[in-house]
């Protein structure tokens, strides 16, 4: 993980020569993009490997498990 992954901020360019595409923050709200767009939010980011650690949102009443997915796998989340 790089040294600043838990307070780091990413941003996602499509292509070279791009402007970012999504800034993405520790504790922002997101969704996966597999079949049903689930809310999950961010908990630590590894920009180094193109990771990152999320839990679904809103949490359930025992918390929600963390786990690793790709950043290319989310997207903003609509507010």
């Amino acid at each position: 993980m790089s040294t600043a992954s838990m307070m780091s901020r990413v941003q996602l360019f499509p292509k070279p020569d791009f402007l970012p595409i999504m800034d993405l923050h520790q504790g922002d709200c997101v969704q996966l993009l597999s079949g049903n767009k689930e809310q999950v939010q961010v908990i630590g980011i590894d920009d180094d490997h193109n990771r990152c650690w999320v839990r679904r949102w809103p949490l359930l009443p025992n918390g929600s498990p963390v786990f690793e997915v790709s950043i290319q796998q989310i997207s903003c989340a609509s507010k």
